[in-house]
């Protein structure tokens, strides 16, 4: 299943869900050796391969979908809920889906260090792709406002990754008009788009 948000950019063959869960797990191998030693690293790995199992059924629900975030929540709650305990219930007498289930949910709750990185991994992950195809698009394709989601990030060891990310987009896009949605809506983002991101980032249930 393809990621839906590039869609609306007529990006019909980009990266799919399970695309993006498995760069994040190699990315997240990336941790800084300070933050790193912090970190259980093992258990990093496979929140990155988890934490968007649920769309594989219920879809890749993105903040334009008018979806809110209690009942984007409740549906992929309700898929976790039928993959681990229906599809996996019996699986080392349920083991597996309760180790899966747990872990999801510490993703969701967004309470420990693990999670708060994985989070910033997924945004880090989105901004990187982005980057890729505005430049496969050689200057016609401006993605600008998927930039915002630097200003979500937690970590500063990831905030200095979109940083230089962003100063080499900037290169990139020298010389040339651009939306540079990391400054909101003073660099481009429409008030709309903005207000949809805040609710789709915000930690509130």
């Amino acid at each position: 299943m393809k990621r839906e948000g590039w869609k609306r950019f007529g990006i019909n063959r980009g990266e799919s869900i399970s695309d993006h869960m498995y760069r994040m797990s190699m990315m997240s191998m990336l941790a800084p050796p300070a933050l790193a030693a912090e970190l259980d690293m093992a258990k990093c790995m496979k929140m990155c391969l988890i934490h968007d199992m649920a769309e594989s059924i219920v879809g890749d629900i993105t903040p334009v979908d008018g979806v809110s975030k209690p009942e984007k929540s409740r549906r992929e709650a309700s898929t976790m809920d039928y993959i681990t305990q229906g599809l996996l219930g019996n699986v080392d007498g349920g083991r597996v889906g309760s180790d899966i289930r747990a872990i999801w949910q510490e993703y969701e709750d967004s309470q420990t260090l693990e999670s708060h990185y994985v989070h910033d991994i997924d945004k880090m992950e989105l901004l990187l792709q982005m980057m890729e195809y505005e430049k496969r698009g050689k200057g016609k394709l401006d993605l600008g406002e998927f930039t915002y989601v630097k200003t979500k990030i937690v970590l500063d060891e990831v905030k200095v990754w979109a940083e230089e990310l962003i100063q080499e987009r900037e290169k990139f896009w020298a010389g040339h008009a651009h939306v540079q949605g990391d400054k909101g809506v003073e660099g481009g983002v429409a008030v709309e788009k903005k207000a949809m991101q805040d609710e789709y980032y915000s930690k509130e249930q």
